[in-house]
């Protein structure tokens, strides 16, 4: 494994169209490798917790039970990365921290199959509503 390949991941997150491609190279470079799992610590991110559910439920069209959420925060390169279930179908997360640009991948089908649905999203920050005591 070639952690400088990360770079490049991340380059593919804000670049490529075809989100299958982005989720297979994460899959064939980092995903399943002792050395690149064990560099972080398990974690909780409230705002990726909020994601899985809203883009869950939009990507099956009704509320959708999530279990087994595993998340792991890798500090130096601002990344997490996690496994769950939907409804017994295979997802996982990536999300760069300092570039806040995700990707999301879930199986379509239950039983799993090959197909597979994809979101890509970003965290916009929220701007405080404007009063009119505001003058800036």
């Amino acid at each position: 494994m070639k952690i400088d390949r990360l770079q490049e991941l991340k380059q593919k997150l804000t670049d490529v169209a075809d989100l299958s491609d982005i989720w297979l190279f994460y899959m064939d470079h980092f995903a399943d490798k002792p050395e690149f799992t064990d560099l972080g610590e398990p974690a909780y991110n409230e705002y990726l917790n909020a994601v899985l559910h809203k883009t869950c439920q939009q990507m099956f069209g009704r509320a959708i039970k999530i279990t087994d959420f595993f998340l792991i925060y890798i500090a130096p390169y601002h990344l997490f990365h996690g496994a769950f279930q939907v409804e017994g179908r295979i997802g996982g997360v990536i999300y760069f921290q300092d570039i806040k640009i995700g990707l999301l991948a879930v199986s379509a089908d239950y039983p799993p199959t090959d197909a597979v649905k994809y979101s890509r999203f970003s965290e916009i920050m929220q701007l405080p509503t404007p009063n009119r005591n505001n003058r800036n």
